[in-house]
């Protein structure tokens, strides 16, 4: 899959270079605030939030062994994913049929006092540690699958946020081809999608970097550290309502 071919460009329903610009500054903001909130809410509820096939091969592991409890968990955190991803699509539906300037702002900030309520409830609930931890991870849940579903939508699926196996997969793919030999005279060579593998390489090192972020923030100040985060998301969705609709996606 090219990110920049003639087609995407210049053709039917085209997006501009400078909105995909956009489009991938966005997705690798978000890929370093997904990762801030995955390792970061490790450390805070000891629960990874956005690896949903983690939870649902645990779902299974855990109806063989009789802890229906947790099962049923899982599933509400898988439910809670999907509720996120279903109201990402509602908002940039709703932002088009709306001619709105931006067609992520209002995810971007819905997901921005998403995260203020989850420093809300790590810091003043202390004394209901007991509903604390399963409310937080069903509340990052919900935000991980907004998020993802929201650059997935804008990016015509050709980027997302927390999906890191995927990132890994495409671009070992395009490595493959790199390092691919072509026969002299090849009518149809194999060549690398050189942009694509920086972006995909660009995604995996931002998460990854949010990662280190998060864990240091929440191990050093804990809950607190979720306010830079939802502080970055409120300037990105300023930006895109400065610059316009980013691209008109899926």
């Amino acid at each position: 899959m090219h990110l920049a071919g003639s087609s995407s460009v210049n053709g039917p329903g085209a997006r501009s270079p400078g909105a995909w610009l956009g489009t991938r500054r966005l997705g690798l903001v978000l890929c370093f605030v997904a990762g801030a909130i995955n390792a970061g809410g490790f450390l805070a509820i000891g629960q990874y939030t956005s690896h949903m096939t983690g939870i649902v091969s645990a779902m299974a592991d855990h109806l063989v062994l009789g802890n229906i409890a947790l099962v049923l968990a899982g599933l509400a955190a898988l439910v809670l994913f999907l509720a996120g991803a279903a109201t990402a699509a509602v908002l940039i539906r709703a932002s088009r049929r709306r001619h709105l300037r931006s067609e992520c702002a209002a995810p971007l900030l819905l997901e921005a006092a998403l995260l203020l309520l989850f420093g809300l409830l790590g810091r003043e609930l202390g004394d209901y540690a007991w509903w604390r931890v399963p409310a937080t991870a069903l509340l990052l849940c919900f935000v991980m699958g907004l998020q993802n579903a929201m650059i997935t939508k804008l990016s015509r699926a050709e980027i997302r946020t927390t999906h890191v196996t995927g990132m890994v997969t495409d671009l070992g793919i395009e490595l493959g081809k790199w390092c691919y030999w072509n026969a002299a005279g090849t009518k149809d060579p194999v060549r690398a999608d050189r942009r694509r593998m920086l972006l995909l390489a660009g995604l995996l090192g931002m998460f990854f970097l949010g990662g280190v972020t998060g864990a240091v923030g929440f191990s050093q100040v804990g809950f607190s550290a979720t306010v830079p985060l939802a502080a970055v998301l409120i300037v990105m969705a300023v930006v895109t309502l400065r610059d316009g609709r980013l691209v008109r996606g899926a």
